[in-house]
């Protein structure tokens, strides 16, 4: 053990800073050289004053369900269930296509804490008007059920029992389960640019 520790001190003596450096810019040259990087869409001008927001209701377009049909980076995509009008025009239509990317899936936990699932990037296809992205809500997350509210009495109950209060461990929280008939709600910032 104490010849391990004695040669990981000499090799940190001798990488110094700009070793390590080096190898760090190396690295990044390798390789992210040739990675395709999307910068997300940053929010520069907001109209801090205006709260004005508008419901957007809509519903996925093909059933999902977190534990088998969902990945991160993963394109889904959504139905507008009603139009949105603005100043006597219509912006977004009835059955527009919504996309979105996964960003994050959470899968259950134990003591019923539920799985969830994140959506951002919002864009609206082939819309009537054009529509900054700044202008939809940024990110959407979607939560399967909390058993944690009865699991949690029911451990607090069991412990006058010592072993069997911890069993309530192993009951896991819900998947995360979209059908075509939830409706969801986002929301579109008309002066928001």
């Amino acid at each position: 053990m104490n010849k391990c520790i004695l040669i990981l001190t000499i090799l940190m003596l001798f990488l110094s800073p700009a070793q390590a450096e080096i190898t760090e810019d190396f690295l990044v040259e390798s390789f992210l050289k040739n990675a395709d990087i999307k910068k997300p869409y940053i929010h520069k001008e907001y109209d801090y004053e205006s709260t004005d927001a508008i419901p957007l209701r809509i519903a996925v377009k093909d059933g999902i369900k977190s534990e088998k049909d969902l990945y991160e980076g993963q394109t889904v995509e959504f139905i507008v269930q009603k139009s949105i009008y603005e100043n006597g025009r219509i912006k977004i239509r009835r059955g527009d296509i919504i996309s979105a990317k996964v960003s994050t899936v959470i899968t259950s936990g134990m003591n019923g804490i539920p799985a969830s699932v994140i959506f951002d990037s919002f864009e609206i296809k082939n819309a009537p008007c054009k529509i900054k992205p700044g202008q939809i809500t940024d990110s959407l997350e979607i939560f399967g059920q909390d058993r944690s509210y009865f699991v949690f009495p029911l451990k607090w109950a069991l412990t006058i029992l010592p072993p069997t209060g911890s069993l309530t461990n192993f009951i896991m929280g819900g998947h995360v389960k979209l059908n075509t008939k939830k409706i969801l709600t986002l929301y579109y910032h008309p002066k928001w640019l």
